[in-house]
């Protein structure tokens, strides 16, 4: 079956054999797509997660990096002034990778010597390996090291400009025909590579790539050739990224507007009656938050769900957890209540995590599910309620409020009933308000309480963060628990001011006007939907 991928193994023909008792490694060529990770192939992905070695182009997200194995090497090509790959990793990702910087030429023998030691080496190219790319150098290295191969295609990223900035390349009425074509493939290249005055003469859409430096030769030579002034121009610049920009002018202007716009490269360029087509915002800019930077500051552990439903609405999303998340330095009372589970009334769990560690602490012991045998359990919220649903098990109780006062209010409530004095296990942190416990306790109920992980304060925020707050680029900062307010006013003090502050919850809103700090927007629903749906009302209400 054809997989969609060019693969390439040693025949007959290939110069060369394997030596004898000679781990045999393998190479992946992988197109990245333009920019948004999430354009990565599913091909390209599986191979990312089994790297031993990643060379990477400047211009790939390096968010794809996170889904590396920790301690994968990854070499990132420098040979570019403006060089800034490693500078984008996060702290705490360049921690979890070993990571270097090599010209071009070392990088390729790099490639070939992990290969040749029986190492998997993924080679990471910005949009697609085939266009444009210029990796012949390294192919016939590959072939000449008798070094197995696959190629991975990826989207181009000329044509997620176009998807991007919603610009129809061939339409039935205005172009049945699209060229592609690069103007400075080759730095070192003198003048012009493409003939661009014939181009001139073309009916249908050009797109240029990688034009910037040298806009005002090859735009000259398209006037040349004949397409008039007037002819509408489209310039994309950082496609599919979270700040893509997009400028619009004629060709006669194209040179003035982009050093009046100091556009870096690479940017996509669209020359077409295609362009007067087009919409005044495309999809990509209509979304709510397109253009907005925020700030998500839950623990790893618990950000992807809120990381994930921002960046869908267009904003860019920057991670600085303000807790670390860990195992407890001692199992004993959690071993202890599990050995004694069945002897409870109702569990109490007050968090995802609080769940995925008991559960997993559970399974540790040789225990599952039927361990709860009749005891009845409890979540604050409905998040914590789908963790205990993915291990099959069902809350029965989830208060209309996701507080911890509503919650004690409403479990004392059903306790009240009970014909003896109930015994409830609250599953916990090891640190937060001890205010549901008191509610129980004064019930009747008789309340052990357990550290299922420890909650620490991250000391030392990402300098990129401290950057982004120092420059004024973050817009918005969200606040999912009390504790998570204080570390955050701990890492940032007053150039907080400078962003507005997204609050889950009363709680957390009155935690940090106490640290003499206003929440912007407040959830109705204390939840992280809830947390999303305060920022959109606020935005769309067009504050400033």
């Amino acid at each position: 079956m054809n997989t969609g991928t060019h693969e390439w193994q040693p025949g007959p023909s290939d110069s060369g054999t394997q030596p004898v008792g000679v781990a045999s490694g393998k190479v992946y060529i992988v197109g990245a797509g333009p920019g948004d990770p999430a354009l990565m192939t599913l091909r390209g992905l599986s191979c990312l997660q089994k790297a031993d070695v990643v060379i990477v182009d400047r211009l790939v997200h390096p968010r794809l990096l996170e889904y590396l194995r920790p301690g994968t090497q990854v070499v990132c090509l420098g040979d570019d002034p403006d060089f800034s790959f490693v500078d984008e990793m996060t702290t705490s990702l360049a921690a979890s990778l070993s990571v270097k910087v090599l010209g071009r030429a070392e990088a390729v023998k790099e490639m070939v010597t992990a290969a040749q030691a029986g190492k998997v080496v993924l080679r990471l190219k910005a949009g697609c390996p085939e266009v444009f790319a210029g990796h012949t150098d390294e192919l016939e290295a590959l072939r000449k090291g008798n070094i197995p191969y696959e190629i991975v295609p990826g989207i181009p990223p000329e044509l997620a400009a176009a998807a991007y900035a919603e610009i129809a390349l061939t339409d039935v009425e205005t172009s049945s025909a699209v060229v592609l074509a690069v103007a400075n493939d080759r730095p070192a290249k003198q003048g012009v590579p493409v003939d661009f005055r014939q181009l001139g003469q073309f009916s249908g859409t050009v797109v240029v790539y990688m034009g910037e430096a040298i806009v005002t030769e090859w735009a000259w030579e398209l006037l040349r050739g004949g397409l008039a002034p007037s002819t509408p121009v489209a310039i994309v610049c950082r496609a599919g990224w979270p700040d893509q920009q997009l400028i619009r002018c004629r060709l006669g202007d194209l040179a003035s507007t982009v050093r009046s716009h100091h556009v870096r490269g690479p940017a996509v360029v669209v020359i077409g009656q295609c362009v007067d087509r087009m919409p005044s915002r495309s999809w990509f800019e209509n979304r709510p938050l397109f253009g907005r930077r925020i700030l998500v500051t839950r623990p790893e552990e618990e950000g992807d769900q809120l990381v994930a439903l921002l960046a869908e609405l267009g904003a860019e999303v920057l991670s600085c957890p303000a807790i670390k998340i860990s195992e407890p330095p001692d199992w004993t009372p959690v071993d202890q209540a599990i050995e004694e589970l069945d002897g409870y009334d109702w569990i109490v769990f007050t968090s995802v995590n609080g769940v995925r560690y008991f559960l997993g602490r559970l399974r540790q012991k040789g225990r599952d599910g039927r361990s709860f045998g009749k005891v009845r359990i409890a979540a604050i919220g409905p998040g914590t309620a789908r963790e205990l649903e993915r291990h099959f098990l069902r809350a029965d109780l989830v208060p209309s409020q996701y507080r911890s006062e509503v919650l004690g209010q409403e479990l004392a409530g059903v306790l009240a009933r009970l014909p003896n004095r109930p015994r409830v296990l609250l599953v916990r942190a090891s640190r937060g308000r001890p205010v549901l416990a008191e509610i129980l306790s004064s019930s009747g109920a008789v309340v052990h309480q357990i550290a299922v992980y420890t909650s620490e304060d991250v000391t030392h925020p990402d300098p990129h963060v401290v950057q982004a707050f120092e420059a004024q680029r973050i817009h918005w900062v969200t606040i999912t628990s009390s504790s998570i307010a204080r570390s955050v006013v701990r890492m940032f003090g007053e150039k907080l001011r400078t962003a507005k502050l997204a609050s889950i919850s009363p709680v957390t809103s009155g935690t940090l006007r106490e640290l003499g700090f206003e929440p912007t927007a407040e959830a109705r629903q204390y939840t992280i939907p809830g947390l999303v749906a305060a920022i959109l009302e606020w935005e769309a209400r067009g504050q400033s």
